[in-house]
């Protein structure tokens, strides 16, 4: 089975998947069916100078249709584009696969709605990004299952650590939420010992140590704002490459497992800066966050035991 094939299989069951789980959501809460499928494509037609035809009843009927084929070619086409990705070589693991295409499916919707002025996501309520968060991350999984068992059929070995790397990016994602200056410190130290690696050690620390001072200064801007979040994603997203690039992992998962870690990293120290400053003062706060990533950092740094790949390459 070639790619396009394949990809055509993985984004029809995940299209599937995606349905059953929206239906089972409007099921359980009662809630209609979104009018926004059918809202982009009549939006669609309008700018390309193409008149849906009929009136009434009809007209509706036919709205309804063309956004649920849209929905469906969408999500297919998706799937293909994921097959060949993984052909070129990015065999994403289950949690960087669920989220990383879960996650394009998403947009791939979300942005042309605000684009095209059909709904506004700053407007949404936590309810209604979950309803769309879901669906989303199931389509993103069994793209992933569907690839994966494609791979294992055609004699493609899994990479030796390939849940160890999943955790270590995770955690170096985090780190860098809390602390962007871990993930460039992990991207400066992945690299292999020799002359430079004094220099590294020397600018890791420095990163790292000024960051540390400076967080106690009131005046810091929130680590939500921007461009201070992207900055941390992007620390968490590229330490946690290098780290996978070092080990011989796949970079294109640890890539999207820090950055997600990273933005999951930023709320939640933002949310303990904020529950712990009613009981404590901020510096106490910020030593305890301090401990938090640097031992997370650290650990993510260790590099796995040999013994460990051997016996997962066997």
């Amino acid at each position: 089975m070639n790619a396009v094939t394949t990809g055509i299989a993985a984004g029809a069951a995940g299209t599937t998947m995606l349905d059953a789980v929206t239906y089972l959501d409007m099921a359980i809460r009662g809630r209609p069916a979104s009018t926004v499928p059918e809202k982009t494509v009549e939006s669609v037609a309008t700018a390309l100078g193409v008149a849906i035809p009929g009136r009434g009843d009809a007209l509706a009927a036919r709205r309804s249709a063309f956004g649920a084929l849209g929905g469906i070619a969408v999500g297919t086409g998706l799937g293909v584009a994921a097959a060949l990705v993984r052909r070129a070589g990015a065999h994403l693991t289950p949690a960087a696969g669920t989220i990383g295409i879960g996650l394009a499916a998403m947009a791939a919707t979300d942005i042309p709605i605000a684009v095209r002025g059909i709904s506004d996501p700053r407007q949404w309520t936590a309810q209604d990004w979950l309803s769309d968060l879901v669906p989303h991350l199931v389509y993103g999984a069994t793209v992933t299952t569907v690839l994966r068992q494609q791979d294992e059929a055609t004699g493609h070995r899994r990479e030796p650590g390939e849940r160890s790397s999943t955790i270590r990016s995770a955690v170096i994602g985090v780190a860098s939420g809390l602390r962007s200056s871990t993930g460039i410190a992990a991207a400066l130290l992945s690299g292999a010992p020799g002359t430079a690696h004094r220099a590294r050690l020397v600018g890791a620390t420095a990163l790292v140590g000024g960051e540390l001072v400076a967080d106690k200064n009131p005046n810091v801007p929130s680590r939500l704002s921007q461009p201070a979040l992207t900055g941390r994603l992007i620390a968490g997203g590229g330490g946690a490459a290098a780290l996978a690039r070092r080990d011989r992992a796949d970079t294109a998962s640890a890539l999207i497992i820090g950055t997600v870690g990273a933005l999951a990293g930023s709320h939640g120290g933002a949310w303990w800066r904020q529950w712990a400053s009613r009981r404590m003062p901020d510096w106490q706060a910020a030593l305890a966050e301090d401990a938090v990533a640097l031992t997370m950092a650290a650990t993510a740094l260790r590099r796995p035991a040999r013994s460990s790949s051997v016996s997962a390459s066997r």
